[in-house]
C-alpha cells in the first residue's frame, strides 16, 4: 500500500484494536483494499502481487499496519495465494468460522481491527500443520534491511 493511501488508524507499532464502522473504513482505504477487508472479498488466483513473491521481510495489515506474517513461513502451496504455515504471534490473527458458499472453512481476520484476510486449512506443510491462504490485497510488504 503506497504511503498516501495509508489511513490514520494505520501504525505498525500500535497493538490497540481498531474499532471503526464499515462507513468509516470505506473513507479510510482504497476500494480493493476496502472490498477485501470488509466485504471479505478475495483476489482472483495467481494474480496477488505476494502469491509468488519470495523475497525476505515482514507482511502488514493494508488495512491498520498489524504485523502478520514474515517470509520465513511462506511457502509455495500451488493454490494461487500467498501461503504461510503461522502467523507473527498467536494474537496476529483471529479466526471465525465461515460457512459461506456451502463450504466448511475456517476465516482469518486481523487481530488488530478484524479485516478479512483470507482462511486457514489444516493442509500445510510442517511445523503446524496450516495453510493460511490469504489475499495479497490486504497485504502490506516491507523487505529486510539488508
Amino acid at each position: 500500500m503506497e504511503d498516501e493511501k495509508k489511513s490514520d488508524v494505520y501504525s505498525r507499532t500500535d497493538t490497540n484494536k481498531v474499532s471503526l464502522t464499515n462507513e468509516e473504513w470505506q473513507k479510510r482505504l482504497t476500494p480493493e483494499v476496502y472490498h477485501i477487508a470488509r466485504e471479505k472479498g478475495t483476489e482472483w488466483a495467481f494474480t496477488g502481487k505476494y502469491w509468488n513473491s519470495k523475497d525476505n521481510g515482514t507482511y502488514y495489515c493494508a488495512a491498520c499496519g498489524n504485523p502478520l506474517f514474515v517470509s520465513n513461513a511462506k511457502f509455495e502451496s500451488s493454490c494461487g495465494w500467498p501461503s504461510f504455515f503461522e502467523p507473527v504471534t498467536k494474537g496476529s490473527v483471529i479466526y471465525a468460522p465461515d460457512n459461506s458458499h456451502g463450504m466448511h472453512r475456517t476465516e482469518v481476520m486481523c487481530g488488530r481491527c478484524k479485516a478479512h484476510l483470507g482462511h486457514v486449512f489444516d493442509d500445510g506443510p510442517p511445523p503446524t500443520g496450516l495453510r493460511y491462504c490469504i489475499n495479497s490485497v490486504i497485504l502490506d510488504f516491507e523487505g529486510d534491511k539488508q
